[in-house]
C-alpha cells in the first residue's frame, strides 16, 4: 500500500482542534482532517520554506531600521 494512503493519529489540544474544525467548515472541506492535511502539505512544501525565508529577512531588516538589530 502506498504510504499516501496510510493515515496516522496525531493527537493536539482541543482549543486548536476547535479552530481547525471552523475554518475547515468556513472552507469547505469535508473533514478536520483533510483540512489539517492540506494546511501540513502547504506548510512542509518547499515554497513554504521560501516564503518564511524571505519573511525572516524582511522582519530582520525592520528591526534593523528601527535600532534593534546592529549591522555587524
Amino acid at each position: 500500500m502506498s504510504d499516501r494512503k496510510k493515515f496516522t493519529s496525531v493527537s493536539i489540544p482541543s482549543f486548536l482542534f476547535e479552530k481547525a474544525k471552523e475554518k475547515s467548515i468556513k472552507s469547505g472541506f469535508p473533514s478536520v482532517s483533510s483540512y489539517v492535511g492540506y494546511v501540513l502539505r502547504e506548510i512542509l512544501s518547499e515554497d513554504a520554506d521560501a516564503k518564511i525565508s524571505a519573511d525572516a529577512e524582511i522582519v530582520k531588516h525592520r528591526l534593523r531600521s528601527l535600532g534593534y538589530i546592529d549591522d555587524e
